[in-house]
């Protein structure tokens, strides 16, 4: 039994102090909901700015990738449109190669060097524009000659100068090619010079 005159303890005394009352512990039963909620908001609003800026760096990240494959993609390109001239130059070489070395060693060589240069384009995804035989397509074909044809129908091409080349689904360099003209269809003098006397287009 307590003595009643011992002075409380501190702990006593905090017991004392306490509101157990009804409406105290509803109070802070409220007050600490609160504060429950407000953490939870919190939470909830980092983890949303978490996942914003994760996919903001995402984005970001595939962003990157793709310019960096279409500047790849570009410089591939370029390098491919000036290789052309060098396969122009081989195709040219086997195409004339005299009757009296047909068969010979070294030129057979140059041959196969064709063959591979031919089978890298194609492996880079490059393609030949069809020209012969074909409507002129301003947009695949560059007519550097008209040539007075009635064979065929107005605006045909009739022979290729310069192979044209597409890469996948662009035109990478179009054809030079000479387009058939004929004079009952269109009135305009016909040019019938050497390839390179009148440049690209059909008038």
């Amino acid at each position: 039994m307590t003595h009643p005159h011992r002075p409380r303890t501190r702990a006593e005394e905090r017991i004392a102090e306490l509101d157990t009352s009804a409406e105290a512990l509803t109070t802070q039963i409220q007050d600490l909901r609160q504060q429950l909620e407000a953490a939870q908001q919190e939470a909830a609003d980092s983890k949303q700015g978490w996942q914003r800026t994760a996919a903001d760096f995402a984005n970001y990240r595939r962003r990157t990738e793709q310019d960096r494959e279409a500047s790849l993609g570009l410089a591939n390109e370029a390098l491919l449109a000036k290789t052309l001239a060098i396969v122009d130059d081989f195709d040219r070489a086997v195409t004339n190669v005299p009757e009296e070395l047909q068969g010979n060693g070294w030129v057979e060589g140059v041959v196969a060097i064709d063959r591979k240069l031919d089978a890298l384009l194609s492996s880079e995804g490059l393609t030949p524009i069809e020209t012969e035989g074909k409507p002129f397509d301003p947009h695949e074909h560059e007519a550097v000659v008209q040539e007075e044809r009635t064979d065929v129908p107005d605006g045909t091409v009739v022979a290729e100068l310069q192979r044209g080349y597409r890469i996948r689904d662009r035109v990478l360099r179009p054809a030079m090619v000479v387009v058939a003209r004929n004079s009952t269809n269109n009135n305009e003098p016909t040019n019938t010079n050497h390839p390179g006397s009148q440049s690209g287009g059909i008038n």
